[in-house]
């Protein structure tokens, strides 16, 4: 393939996914420019992807080759672990130590991060989602999780009642 690899390659995923999302909105009633439909704006936005994946295939096919840089497995992976361990512990940790955890992780996938500025977007962001979501749109999403409190603490083991002695038999 002539022209730059990375460039279009990223054009064609768009264009790919564009088609796909495009297929599954022509599945939904797509109803007019006036009265739109459920489908309607999803196909747009598909539409809108693949022209843009187009026009970056165009783009790149017109542009000398690049050589493929080395692959950052560590960006990658924390970006891609990041939402997933947001949504596994949201509820057990809470709003504020799951975004905290979220920002500090991803912050960690880019090399160039500094931690003043990445503890200043922590705090930020867990304040602005707490007024949001909380506050806000009144979501029951707990501030402090029960992980991180000792108020879902198990019960007590329950030790069982001492079985009572049947009555003597023949005595008499």
């Amino acid at each position: 393939m002539s022209g730059n690899t990375k460039d279009v390659t990223a054009g064609l995923i768009f264009v790919a996914t564009g088609l796909a999302f495009g297929s599954m909105a022509m599945g939904l009633e797509l109803g007019t420019a006036r009265h739109m439909g459920p489908g309607y704006f999803p196909l747009f936005l598909a539409a809108i992807l693949v022209v843009l994946g187009a026009a970056i295939v165009w783009q790149g096919l017109r542009r000398p080759a690049e050589a493929l840089g080395r692959m950052p497995w560590r960006g990658l992976v924390l970006v891609v672990a990041t939402p997933i361990l947001f949504g596994l512990t949201l509820r057990g940790l809470g709003l504020v130590a799951a975004i905290l955890g979220v920002v500090l992780i991803s912050a960690a996938a880019s090399t160039m991060s500094r931690l003043l500025p990445t503890v200043a977007l922590a705090v930020g962001l867990t304040i602005f989602c707490a007024v949001v979501f909380i506050k806000g749109l009144g979501l029951p999403i707990a501030l402090v999780g029960p992980w991180l409190t000792f108020a879902h603490a198990p019960p007590a083991a329950v030790q069982p009642a001492p079985a009572e002695a049947p009555p003597a038999a023949g005595g008499g």
